[in-house]
């Protein structure tokens, strides 16, 4: 447990330039106690014990500004920086290694009781205020641009951005036509 612990503040050390030490981390760090609670409210959840289980996630949510459902599955390593808003539901799987910033929503797309949430494969990164409904899986190592909004699976190694939220590639392209044709014809197109 307490390797655990160490792993968890070691990695905030190392994904926010900003933490000057560990105990800043391990004393002001929201997204860090936010996972720490989670883990314990996770642990009544799957003993059964979802009452306690949903208010220590209350609770947890009232101090950190983050929800994270306590029957979601979170790996290793998660580092949710800032935090403020983030909201992960009851059947998002989260992987090793994932960086979220403030703001992520991990929503479902489906009142029936389904696999309805996101899925972040290890290593994805997600922008601030970013988007992600529906059982969809954003693949491994795949970043999620800030204000995205994700419907549909994200190939690993990928960068979306936009709404929908599309691969960079295919943005800039839209982009740039979107732009050659705000400035009108070129010089001798006739």
């Amino acid at each position: 447990m307490f390797d655990r612990l160490r792993d968890d503040v070691r990695t905030a050390l190392a994904k926010d330039p900003a933490a000057t030490s560990a105990t800043e981390v391990v004393l002001t760090y929201p997204g860090l106690h936010a996972v720490w609670l989670y883990r314990l409210a996770h642990a009544l959840w799957v003993r059964d014990h979802r009452l306690g289980a949903r208010l220590l996630s209350h609770l947890g949510r009232l101090l950190t500004g983050v929800e994270i459902h306590p029957g979601a599955t979170v790996g290793d390593r998660l580092f949710v920086d800032h935090g403020m808003g983030t909201v992960v539901g009851e059947t998002a799987d989260v992987g090793d290694d994932v960086l979220m910033y403030h703001g992520v929503t991990l929503g479902g797309a489906s009142m029936r009781r389904e696999k309805r949430h996101p899925t972040l494969e290890d290593g994805v990164t997600v922008g601030a205020d970013a988007t992600i409904i529906g059982p969809v899986t954003v693949g491994e190592n795949a970043t999620v641009g800030a204000g995205a909004v994700v419907v549909d699976d994200v190939p690993p190694g990928t960068t979306v951005v936009g709404n929908p939220a599309r691969p960079v590639s295919e943005a800039d392209g839209d982009i740039e036509e979107s732009a050659a044709a705000d400035r009108g014809p070129s010089p001798g197109d006739d």
